[in-house]
C-alpha cells in the first residue's frame, strides 16, 4: 500500500495460490495523523481518561486527553486501538 506521502508507505505480504491472492498480512501498527478531536480544558488531563478522535483515514478511535489535532499516533491494526503518540 503506497501513497504520495512517504509516511504512508506500508509494507504488506500477499500470499497467493495459483495466481489468486488468498491472504494479506498487514503490519501490526501504522502511524496516522489526528485530524479532529474535542478540545481539552485545563484539568481534563489530571485524571486521565480518553476522548474520541478522527484520524486522517476517517477512522474514529479513543485517544488520551492530551492528544490534539495534528498529532501523529500509532494505531494497532489488529484492534484499531490507540497505541502511543509518535514523537
Amino acid at each position: 500500500l503506497q501513497s504520495e506521502d512517504r509516511r504512508h508507505r506500508t509494507s504488506c505480504i500477499r500470499e497467493s495460490y495459483k495466481g489468486s491472492p488468498i491472504n494479506v498480512n498487514m503490519p501490526t501498527h501504522v502511524e496516522l495523523e489526528v485530524t479532529e478531536t474535542a478540545p481539552t480544558f485545563r484539568g481534563d488531563t489530571a485524571q486521565g481518561g480518553n476522548k474520541p478522535a478522527t484520524l486522517e483515514t476517517g477512522l474514529r478511535i479513543n485517544v488520551p486527553m492530551f492528544i490534539t489535532p495534528g498529532t501523529v499516533v500509532r494505531v494497532d491494526t489488529r484492534t484499531g486501538a490507540y497505541n502511543e503518540r509518535v514523537s
